[in-house]
C-alpha cells in the first residue's frame, strides 16, 4: 500500500532524502505564511511559568535564590567581589547626549536629565538595586510615573521640582527576586509579565513588562532569569565551605581531643527504656556534645568492677598523634582563587599571597574594567531601548531621534600616563591647545574646577581663530616651497630661489590678504555677536584686550607649567628616594620582627618539649603505679588462696579426728531479754 506522505518508492538514497525533506516541508509548513510571522521558538525549558534550565537541583527555583543569597552575604571572597563591582559602577557618571544640536533635541536631552534627577531616590541607589542581577541573574524594576505639578504638592504622584505638567519618573523600584511566583510568556516565548507574591500581605500581583524594566547579565534563550554572576563560582564555593567546616571541627578536636567514653557492654545491649539503656544514651549525648569552654565539666559515677577492680565508667579526651596529611589552607586559597577567576577578579588576591607583579596586575584590572564597562552599557541600553521611548510616548512627544543615556568609563585614565602621552605627541609636532573641549575633559579627569560657560565659549572662539590662522600659514608655506621649486627648475640657484620665495608673489599676497580678511572677519563676527548680545563697543574692546591678556597669561602658565614639571620631577625623585629609605627601614623592621618571632617560636618549642617530657614522666609513673597495684592485687589473691587452702586442711583434719569444726557448730539460741531492757 503506498505511503500517503512519502510515495510508493524511491530510486536512489539521494532521491529518498530529497523526497523525504520535501514531504516534511509540505506536511508541516503553514500555508501562506507571512515573512513577518515568527515560526520557531527559542527552546527555553519552561512549564506553567516556571523556568527549568538548571541541571543542578540545588540551583532551581527558589532554592537558587537562597543559595546565591548565602554566597553573597556569608562568604568574604564573594562579598569582596560584589563590593568592588558595586562601588565601581556606582561612581560611573551616566550622562545624556542629544542626537544633534537643534533646539528640540536639546530640550529633549534636558527633559531626560530632569527626570533622572527628579526621582524620589538617587540614581546611584537605583544602580545598586539593579546590580542585584549580579547575584541572582536578573533584576525586575517597576516604573512608577508622576505628573510634575510642583515642589509643594503633598501627593507624591504630583510632587516635583518642575511645574511644566509633564509626566516624569517618580521612582524605578525593584521587585525583589525572592517574591517571584512565576513568569507569563506569550505565544512566541517573549516575556509578558512577572507574577509576584510578596510579604507582608502575600497577595498575587501581576507586573506587566510594559510598565517594567528587566535587567540581565546573560540573555541566553531569552531566559528572564538570566544567569547569575556567581553560577560558575558555586562549585568552588561549595567545596570551600565544606573544607572550612572540616577545618574548624578538626581544630576543635585537635585542641580539645576526641572524646572517648567507656561503659560496660551490658549497658550497650540493654533494652530501650531500661535504666542501663538510659545511662548509655546519656553517655552518647555527652560524647557528642562535649565542648571546651567556660561551662566545661563532667560528673561521672564512681563504681568499680568486683572482679577486675577497674572503674565501670570512664571518660577521656584522646589527642591525635602527628600532623595532618593535607594543607587545608592551600586548598581553601585555591578555591578562593577559582571563585574570583570566574569573573576575572583574581587580581584582588595580589599581595595576599606574597607574590605578583605590577604589570600582571595592570593587565588583569584592565580586563576587569572592560567587563564593568559592558555592565554599565547594559544598564544604559535597557533605558535607551525601553524606558526613554515609553516616557516620551506618555507625554505625546515623538521626535525623530531620542536622546541617549551614555555611561562614562569605569576607571578614568591615569593622569601621569596621559601627561606623558600628550608630552610625547607634542614633541612630535601635535598641537593640543587652544582646545576648549580638551581642556574641559582634562579638568574633569583631573578633578579640577570647571570653567564658566562664558570662558568656555571664549576659548572655543579663540580655538577657531587659531585653527584658521594655522591653516593660512601652512598654505603660505606650501606656496613658497612651490615657487622655490619652480624657480630652481628654471635655472636659478637655491639662494636666489629662497630669496624669491621669501618675497611674496601675487598668490601669496592674496593668501596673506585672505588671512587678514579672515582675522578681520573673525573680529567682526565677534563684535557682531557681542553687539547682538547687548554689549557696547567699549565692552567689546575690553573683551578683545582681555583675550590678548589671556593669551599672554597662557604663555606665562605654560612657562610656569614647565617650571612646575621640573619641580615635580625633582620632587618625584626625592619621594622615590624617601620611599626607598622607608622600604629599607620596613625591611629591616620586618627582619627584626621575623627574628623575634623565630626566637619566640624556639621558646615555645622548648616549652612544648618540656611539657611533653613532664607528661612522659607522669605517664611513666602512672604506669609504674598500675604495675605495683596489679602486683599487690596478685599477691593478695595468692595470700587469700593460701589461707583458704590452710583452712580447708584444718577442716579435713578436724573431721578426720572427729572434732567439731566452726562450720559444724550450731548457732547459739537467742535468750529473751528481761523486761524493761532495751535491745
Amino acid at each position: 500500500m503506498p505511503n500517503p506522505v512519502f510515495g510508493t518508492g524511491f530510486s536512489t538514497e539521494g532521491n529518498m532524502l530529497d523526497t523525504l525533506d520535501d514531504a516534511i516541508v509540505t506536511e508541516f509548513s503553514k500555508p501562506n505564511a507571512s515573512p513577518l510571522e515568527e515560526m520557531g521558538v527559542t527552546g527555553l525549558k519552561r512549564a506553567a511559568g516556571i523556568v527549568d534550565e538548571e541541571f543542578l537541583p540545588a540551583l532551581r527555583g527558589r532554592k537558587a535564590v537562597k543559595v546565591f543569597q548565602e554566597m553573597s552575604l556569608n562568604d568574604p571572597t564573594v562579598q569582596a567581589l560584589l563590593f568592588a563591582i558595586t562601588q565601581l559602577l556606582r561612581q560611573v557618571e551616566f550622562r545624556v547626549e542629544a542626537p544633534d544640536n537643534t533646539p528640540e533635541a536639546t530640550e529633549a536631552k534636558d527633559f531626560v536629565e530632569q527626570c533622572m534627577e527628579d526621582m524620589s531616590h538617587t540614581w546611584d541607589d537605583m544602580v545598586s538595586d539593579i546590580l542585584t542581577c549580579l547575584v541572582y541573574g536578573w533584576s525586575w524594576h517597576e516604573i512608577v510615573y508622576k505628573k510634575r505639578v510642583g515642589p509643594w504638592e503633598k501627593d507624591p504622584k504630583k510632587k516635583s521640582k518642575y511645574t511644566d505638567g509633564r509626566i516624569g519618573w517618580r521612582k524605578i523600584a525593584i521587585r525583589s527576586q525572592e517574591t517571584l511566583l512565576r513568569w507569563v510568556f506569550d505565544e512566541d516565548g517573549g516575556i509578558k509579565a512577572m507574577v509576584q507574591l510578596a510579604p507582608p500581605n502575600y497577595r498575587t500581583t501581576l507586573l506587566p513588562i510594559e510598565k517594567s524594566l528587566l535587567f540581565r547579565i546573560d540573555n541566553a534563550k531569552g531566559n528572564p532569569e538570566g544567569r547569575s554572576l556567581l553560577r560558575g563560582a558555586y562549585r568552588p564555593w561549595f567545596f570551600k565551605k565544606r573544607l572550612e567546616e572540616f577545618e574548624a571541627i578538626g581544630v576543635e578536636r585537635d585542641l580539645a581531643g576526641m572524646p572517648v567514653a567507656r561503659v560496660p557492654a551490658a549497658y550497650m545491649d540493654a533494652p530501650t527504656g531500661s535504666r542501663e539503656r538510659k545511662v548509655f544514651d546519656a553517655f552518647k549525648k555527652m560524647v557528642s556534645g562535649v565542648r571546651r569552654d567556660e561551662h566545661e565539666g563532667l560528673v561521672l559515677p564512681t563504681q568499680y568492677d568486683r572482679n577486675t577492680k577497674q572503674p565501670l565508667f570512664d571518660f577521656e579526651l584522646m589527642s591525635s598523634g602527628g600532623s595532618r596529611t593535607f594543607d587545608t589552607n592551600a586548598l581553601i586559597q585555591r578555591y578562593e582563587q577559582r571563585i574570583l577567576m570566574t569573573v576575572l577578579a583574581d587580581f584582588i588576591l595580589v599581595g595576599h599571597e606574597g607574590t605578583g607583579s605590577y604589570s600582571l596586575h595592570v593587565d588583569k584590572t584592565g580586563i576587569f574594567r572592560s567587563a564593568l564597562n559592558t555592565m554599565a552599557q547594559m544598564i544604559a541600553d535597557t533605558f535607551n531601548r525601553h524606558a526613554i521611548p515609553r516616557l516620551f510616548d506618555l507625554n505625546g512627544w515623538h521626535p525623530e531621534e531620542l536622546p541617549q543615556i551614555v555611561p562614562a568609563n569605569v576607571d578614568p585614565p591615569d593622569i601621569q600616563q596621559l601627561a606623558s602621552f600628550m608630552q610625547a605627541m607634542g614633541s612630535l609636532g601635535m598641537e593640543w591647545f587652544p582646545d576648549a573641549d580638551l581642556e574641559e575633559y582634562l579638568r574633569e579627569v583631573s578633578r579640577l574646577p570647571k570653567m564658566p560657560d562664558e570662558m568656555l565659549e571664549l576659548r572655543r572662539e579663540m580655538s577657531q581663530v587659531h585653527q584658521t590662522m594655522s591653516y593660512a600659514d601652512s598654505q603660505m608655506q606650501f606656496l613658497g616651497m612651490q615657487q622655490k621649486a619652480e624657480m630652481m627648475e628654471q635655472g636659478y640657484t637655491p639662494e636666489q630661489a629662497q630669496m624669491a620665495a621669501e618675497s611674496p608673489n601675487e598668490e601669496m599676497a592674496a593668501q596673506q590678504a585672505d588671512q587678514m580678511a579672515m582675522q578681520d572677519n573673525s573680529m567682526v563676527q565677534t563684535q557682531a555677536h557681542q553687539q547682538q548680545a547687548g554689549v557696547d563697543e567699549e565692552r567689546a574692546q575690553n573683551e578683545h584686550a582681555r583675550a590678548l591678556e589671556m593669551m599672554e597669561a597662557q604663555e606665562r602658565v605654560k612657562d610656569r607649567d614647565t617650571e612646575r614639571g621640573d619641580y615635580d620631577a625633582q620632587r618625584q625623585e626625592q619621594l622615590k628616594d624617601a620611599d626607598d629609605m622607608r622600604a629599607q627601614r620596613g625591611k629591616e623592621r620586618d627582619d627584626e620582627f621575623a627574628e623575634r618571632d623565630a626566637g619566640r617560636q624556639a621558646q615555645l618549642k622548648d616549652m612544648d618539649a618540656k611539657v611533653a617530657e613532664r607528661q612522659g614522666r607522669f605517664q611513666s609513673k602512672e604506669k609504674d603505679r598500675d604495675v605495683e597495684r596489679k602486683d599487690y592485687l596478685n599477691q593478695r589473691q595468692e595470700q587469700l588462696k593460701d589461707s583458704d587452702a590452710k583452712r580447708q586442711i584444718k577442716v579435713k583434719r578436724a573431721v578426720a579426728e572427729g572434732k567439731p569444726t566452726s562450720a559444724a557448730k550450731k548457732p547459739a539460741e537467742k535468750k529473751p531479754l528481761p523486761k524493761g531492757k532495751k535491745k
